[in-house]
């Protein structure tokens, strides 16, 4: 009779009662082993690549470089590709920033090592011109890698904006020509030019499908044209209002380009009294044809005598976000034209109150479902009023308590149980903001 242990069979020159012995006495070995801490036959190095891999892929990048010194084998994950398609680059300055930044000895490693691995890369930089200078001298070296998706984020302003354009350029083509495949692309207020657009469109018209780039002052109608034009997998696009054009509206509505799903608008005033053109509803129904259920943000930062331009025809807006004071002439328009609106959000109005521009929204606007109220005016009744007739499809309903003016019909303690009612939830007013 064979005993088994640890999966080796008993010597076949044991009798049975020495193998039990024996097998006794390794078990009581192992028992104090463990008593005193040891895990004599837990061998740790011993772990198969695939399992090291999936528990390296939680741990932080420090932590994951402390436990690539434990052994050859963790030193051998820690450099696995798997690992590093996907990484975000910290640039920041000591003296001007709290963020962590990603050590230099790191960075050098990572180029030397795993350029060829880099797919989903991000830089985080400072408000520092030296961060975006790092950003742009790392971007140069990725001559081997194929990104599928680039971010270049600004902690704040100015950053990239201060870097000399023909440095910020260079190292953007390095990467527009190298990858062949980029999916995503995001590169809010950097100095990027329609020439280098035309590189990004030569090399991955094919595979771009998101393009973020809000506040880039040297990309012209044309230059964003262009991309709608090459880039007919398009699904996701932002960008400042002076570039929007009624011919960009049409080539995103084009046969050939796949169906929009999301336009991001900003519509910024660097300078009071700017003027701002005027798209043609004709445009925008050719937008809505071709993609119906696509989601038009838009972002207004105007002064009040700035919005003549906007919300006199019908628009397909469905988030819309006031981030500066809008009048109440401007808010009664968007009742009547915004038939699509999801979400819309006021910071601030004034001090005329805003019942009959909340009644025609909810009158008009049979998709909103959430609506935020900052430094406005609104009487408890037409409040409830709104809320009994848009009913339980408000999810978000995010109203400042000093907005709510007490009348004769219901005073701020009893507001609260009668929209609670109609919404079939409890709700309180909010005492700060969450948008």
């Amino acid at each position: 009779m064979k005993r088994i242990k640890g999966g080796e069979e008993a010597s076949s020159g044991e009798s049975p009662p020495e193998a039990c012995k024996k097998l006794r006495t390794e078990t009581s070995e192992e028992s104090e082993a463990v008593a005193a801490g040891e895990s004599p036959l837990c061998d740790w190095s011993l772990l198969p690549q695939e399992i090291l891999l999936h528990i390296f892929q939680y741990l932080p990048l420090l932590d994951r470089a402390y436990a690539s010194q434990v052994c050859r084998g963790w030193n051998e994950a820690f450099h696995m590709p798997e690992l590093w398609r996907c990484f975000e680059f910290e640039l920041n300055q000591p003296a001007s920033s709290y963020l962590k930044a990603t050590h230099p000895d790191l960075i050098k490693q990572i180029i030397k090592r795993h350029s060829n691995h880099l797919q989903y890369v991000s830089f985080k930089v400072d408000s520092s011109t030296e961060s975006a200078e790092a950003a742009c001298d790392i971007l140069s070296q990725l001559v081997n890698c194929s990104l599928k998706t680039l971010g270049l984020i600004s902690t704040a302003r100015p950053s990239f904006m201060e870097v000399p354009k023909s440095h910020f350029i260079s190292a953007l083509t390095v990467v527009f020509v190298n990858s062949k495949s980029l999916s995503s692309l995001k590169i809010d207020d950097t100095p990027v030019d329609d020439p280098s657009l035309k590189v990004l469109v030569a090399n991955n018209s094919d595979t771009l499908k998101l393009l973020k780039m809000s506040s880039c002052p040297h990309v012209s109608p044309a230059g964003i044209l262009c991309v709608a034009d090459q880039c007919h997998g398009l699904r996701e696009l932002a960008l400042n209002y002076h570039l929007l054009s009624d011919e960009l509206l049409l080539a995103l509505s084009s046969e050939k380009h796949v169906h929009l799903e999301h336009l991001r608008i900003d519509v910024v005033s660097e300078n009071p009294g700017q003027h701002f053109h005027t798209i043609k509803k004709s445009s925008w129904d050719a937008m809505v044809r071709h993609s119906p259920k696509f989601n038009l943000v838009m972002y207004f930062f105007l002064y009040e005598d700035e919005f003549g331009p906007f919300f006199n025809d019908e628009i397909p807006v469905t988030h819309l976000y006031f981030g500066r004071s809008v009048s109440k002439e401007v808010l009664g328009r968007v009742g009547l034209h915004c038939p699509r609106l999801v979400e819309l959000v006021v910071c601030a109005n004034g001090l005329r109150p805003l019942d009959e521009e909340l009644i025609r929204i909810a009158k008009h606007c049979t998709q909103l479902s959430a609506i935020g109220l900052g430094e406005c005016e609104v009487s408890c009744s037409a409040f409830v009023e709104f809320v009994k007739m848009c009913g339980r499809r408000l999810s978000q309903l995010s109203i400042m308590e000093e907005v709510l003016i007490p009348d004769h019909k219901y005073s701020l303690d009893e507001i609260h149980w009668e929209v609670s009612k109609h919404l079939g939830r409890v709700w309180f007013p909010d005492m700060m903001p969450t948008w």
